[in-house]
């Protein structure tokens, strides 16, 4: 194969390549995701690239295996690039036992694989942050992740009125169904999932589809477009229906008390990972909706249990940085991010760089940033690369306008020039 051919030049679909000016602006990404969780108290960890594939289809069901690069190794064994770090985590806390002191509060930041089209808002390879409490049955647990949800947005730069965090219960649709005779819930939960996407008519035709009779397609469907805690409360007949929208209530009252009531509200057409959510959910939008889901997630208090743990409670969510940064580009939110300033930049008036890399030792010594050319060049060609490098100041070596042991400095920022003694720089 040839070496530049046209494959061999070109990134694989769905993937990107982050030159100098696309890596800084990750890194700001990256910088604000950890500043907030370690405001917050969360310790950060991490695990391997790829997992066993039993520990996603035992999370997410068989059908998850088309949605991953699955693979045998060369001893057999069936693994996949891990398309999402909660079944890492899961494995971890249930691998400790109980030498885990619990409550844990852990984050990450990986990279991650998925199998699936590529599309605006979404790419086979991203980054995802992730926050999770493990060990809590509280459900200030949830409140501690929604305030988090709130500190992020708010610390890229969005107001409160430019997001909405919505939030559901699983276990309010679980009681929901219950209360209506609905066997077929996993075709109906999909329906759900869809709900909002197809409207109200072809919502019903899935209903139909998975067996729902006609009362009970309009009471499920009426119950679905409460806007509201009040107007959904006489929809919840049976003493599960009601536990579960008291939590509801005791979120959305808890968010809206800490000053988040603009940001926080009710979301029934939320269901998310059938497999595993146990409880509250939440998705995390623009307020338009314009694009895809900027976070999500939920209590899953059963999958440490599933991978052969002790049943430990759990709750969490991830945020990608794709749909993030989109939005950020799209509201002017991104910051200026020229290159790190260096603090020097050495230019030569002799024909050798051997001084160059002495002096830049000796400041780099001293924890200064500095560059220079690696081959000597014409000054008025080094000078422009000066201007290029965006160091703050110039240190002209070999200059015959200083005393000896001083340095001839050209302050790039002020406009000023001097001669500066070498054991002042």
């Amino acid at each position: 194969m040839a070496i530049f051919g046209a494959v061999a030049t070109q990134n694989p679909k769905g993937t990107r390549d982050f030159l100098p000016k696309d890596e800084r602006v990750q890194q700001y990404i990256f910088s604000k995701w950890r500043e907030t969780c370690l405001a917050f108290g969360y310790e950060p960890y991490e695990g391997p690239t790829f997992e066993h594939l039993e520990l996603y289809t035992e999370k997410s069901g068989e059908e998850i295996v088309d949605q991953l690069y699955a693979f045998q190794d060369k001893s057999g064994r069936a693994i996949a690039l891990r398309p999402e770090m909660t079944p890492t985590l899961a494995r971890i806390v249930a691998a400790q036992g109980h030498s885990l002191p619990k409550p844990v509060k852990w984050f990450s930041m990986p990279r991650l694989f998925r199998y699936e089209r590529a599309q605006k808002g979404r790419l086979r390879e991203f980054f995802q942050l992730n926050m999770d409490i493990l060990g809590s049955e509280s459900l200030d647990a949830e409140v501690d992740l929604l305030l988090a949800i709130c500190a992020l947005m708010r610390n890229f730069g969005f107001k409160p009125t430019d997001f909405r965090v919505g939030i559901s219960n699983r276990r309010l649709l679980n009681a929901l169904l219950e209360q209506l005779g609905v066997e077929n819930r996993d075709a109906v939960y999909a329906a759900l999932d869809r709900r909002a996407k197809i409207g109200e008519e072809a919502f019903g035709e899935l209903l139909a589809e998975a067996g729902m009779a006609p009362e009970a397609r309009k009471a499920l469907n009426d119950a679905m477009g409460c806007a509201t805690l009040d107007e959904l409360a006489p929809h919840c007949t049976s003493e599960a229906a009601k536990a579960a929208l008291e939590e509801l209530r005791y979120l959305l009252d808890r968010m809206a008390s800490l000053g988040h009531g603009e940001s926080v509200g009710l979301d029934l057409n939320i269901v998310r990972g059938l497999a595993y959510y146990t409880g509250p959910v939440f998705e995390v939008f623009d307020a338009a909706k314009s694009m895809r889901a900027i976070a999500g997630g939920g209590r899953y208090d059963d999958l440490c249990a599933k991978l052969g743990g002790e049943r430990t409670t759990g709750v969490g969510f991830g945020m990608g940085d794709v749909v993030l940064k989109d939005l950020l580009e799209e509201r002017g939110l991104l910051p200026d991010v020229s290159r790190d300033r260096l603090d020097y930049w050495l230019v030569s008036f002799g024909n050798d760089v051997e001084p160059l890399f002495r002096m830049a030792e000796t400041l780099r010594a001293r924890g200064r940033r500095v560059g220079h050319p690696l081959e000597l060049r014409k000054f008025a060609k080094q000078m422009q690369e000066a201007d290029r490098s965006g160091a703050a100041k110039v240190l002209m070596l070999g200059s015959d306008r200083v005393p000896e042991g001083c340095v001839e400095v050209k302050d790039l920022v002020a406009g000023t020039q001097s001669a500066v003694p070498v054991d002042r720089l």
